[in-house]
């Protein structure tokens, strides 16, 4: 069994660095080719599930990658939600809080991490368990690094050390019968 992870396309806000978490952006036209573009590595692979969180930016980049009609819609790929801190940039949230770090500190009037790593555990429980089973979970960046941290059963500053880019594919497996990263973050070459 392999859990593909896939991150969303390009969006305004991912270009300027900003928290998006339950604004619901559309892909820009470079994150629409960017998702198109995804088709060719996952065509040949069997999924038992194709999840993918309620934010439009992850259903379009679903849809353009092949699976249109077949996507589960789950809440809990949803994005970490940052409350004070949605649309705000690292340095505009450094700012109010000096040293604040999202896997240490969470969002006021948002989530916490231990929150989102919660969610990422009962996500992973309702996932196929056959070793022939593949499933994949089209998602956003803070929680997918959830999920691996979850399905590694690290802790959720674990989290901090993973770089997720957009339109990326990254594979959780194990090996013997240990859970592992089978690959992280890999991208295709910029589109447009």
């Amino acid at each position: 069994m392999a859990i593909y992870l896939v991150r969303h396309g390009e969006t305004e806000w991912t270009l300027a660095g900003r928290h998006t978490g339950t604004t619901d952006l559309p892909l820009t036209q470079r994150g629409e080719a960017q998702a198109a573009g995804l088709k060719a590595d996952l065509a040949a692979l069997s999924f038992a599930r194709v999840m993918v969180s309620p934010r439009r930016r992850a259903i379009r980049t679903a849809e353009l990658a092949g699976f249109a009609g077949r996507l589960e819609v789950d809440p809990r790929l949803a994005e970490y939600d940052y409350g004070q801190y949605e649309g705000l940039t690292a340095a505009e949230i450094d700012a109010r809080q000096p040293g604040w770090e999202l896997w240490r500190d969470g969002c006021p009037g948002g989530e916490m991490p231990g929150q989102v790593l919660a969610r990422a555990w009962k996500l992973l429980a309702g996932l196929p368990l056959s070793a022939e089973d593949n499933s994949v979970l089209f998602g956003h960046g803070h929680i997918l690094r959830a999920v691996a941290a979850a399905h590694l059963g690290l802790p959720v500053s674990f989290c901090a050390s993973l770089i997720l880019k957009v339109a990326s594919i990254s594979v959780l497996a194990s090996e013997h019968n240990h859970p592992a990263i089978d690959s992280w973050d890999l991208t295709q070459p910029a589109a447009g």
